[in-house]
């Protein structure tokens, strides 16, 4: 497929794992993509692989600003600041956050951005860096049907599931539910194979059992055997990032004005040790200490 045959020209913002992958695929689709990183090395790596990349003083006019950031306040740098796209974005251009961000700065941002003559889509994904390389992320959509519609071809490019649950923000807010739950299972099942292998089942027998029943979840059926259990940890979703999305969805409930008990503890289980796992650390680890208990438990027995 050759890049004329799409008619949108993207610029992707932040070229880590997540970023990088995705602009790879994208211009393997067909699209004109150009990439760019605060960081040299970062768009050093990805000029290398054969990707077209600029400096972030140098961003070209294009349909699509595609966005990858580690957090909200480095999403709304990029368009308030610098390089500023309220500005230097093309009238009619959309601006598409894949960022796990905060849902009320989302929303801000998006009426500053309608109001310079933009369009805007919150659009988190899942998948990892696995999924953002052949094509396969899922994706939380937050904004108005019109721009969803233009920028589909893209999506389809990048995604195999796509999920549309509302206007500007809404991806974000469901982006949270999904990893608080996604940290609570890791805990859960952590401790459910920990209490089966103290019992003389082996974690591999355990999981199965739960995977054939109404327990199972993502964690049980692709986590722990993929990561855990194998013991590779190489997802590349980092623990600082889970918990940084842990405290947003207590903040936004506590904004919301409503007590989330079992919330509040998983945020308390997840930083109750800041080097057990650490933030560098693959978030998978976060059942590290809960497994070796129950294998100490079962030595000293």
């Amino acid at each position: 497929m050759s890049q004329t045959e799409h008619a949108l020209s993207i610029t992707v913002i932040g070229l880590g794992q997540m970023g990088g992958n995705m602009a790879l695929t994208l211009q393997a689709a067909g699209f004109e993509v150009t990439g760019s990183d605060l960081f040299e090395a970062a768009r050093e790596r990805l000029a290398g692989l054969g990707l077209a990349v600029v400096a972030p003083d140098a961003l070209p006019a294009s349909d699509v600003y595609l966005l990858s950031l580690p957090t909200s306040a480095h999403v709304r740098e990029v368009i308030e600041t610098s390089p500023g796209l309220l500005a230097l974005a093309p009238k009619g251009s959309v601006i598409v956050d894949t960022s796990t961000s905060d849902p009320a700065v989302s929303r801000e941002l998006a009426e500053k951005v309608t109001a310079a003559g933009l369009h805007w889509l919150d659009a988190p994904v899942s998948g990892g860096p696995k999924g953002a390389a052949n094509g396969t992320l899922g994706m939380l959509l937050g904004g108005d049907d019109a721009t969803l519609e233009r920028v589909m071809p893209m999506l389809e490019a990048m995604s195999a599931k796509r999920t549309h649950v509302g206007g500007p923000g809404s991806g974000h807010v469901v982006k949270l539910a999904n990893n608080y739950l996604c940290a609570a299972h890791l805990l859960t099942t952590a401790e459910a194979v920990a209490m089966a292998a103290k019992a003389g089942v082996e974690p591999a027998a355990c999981l199965a059992g739960i995977n054939s029943g109404s327990g199972r979840s993502a964690i049980s059926e692709v986590n722990f055997p993929e990561w855990v259990l194998s013991e590779r940890f190489d997802s590349g979703f980092t623990t600082g990032l889970m918990r940084k999305d842990l405290r947003l969805a207590r903040d936004a409930a506590e904004q919301l004005g409503i007590p989330l008990a079992l919330l509040q503890a998983v945020v308390n289980a997840w930083h109750a040790s800041p080097e057990q796992p650490a933030d560098s650390d693959d978030f998978n680890h976060i059942t590290t200490p809960i497994l070796a208990c129950a294998r100490q438990t079962e030595s000293h027995s």
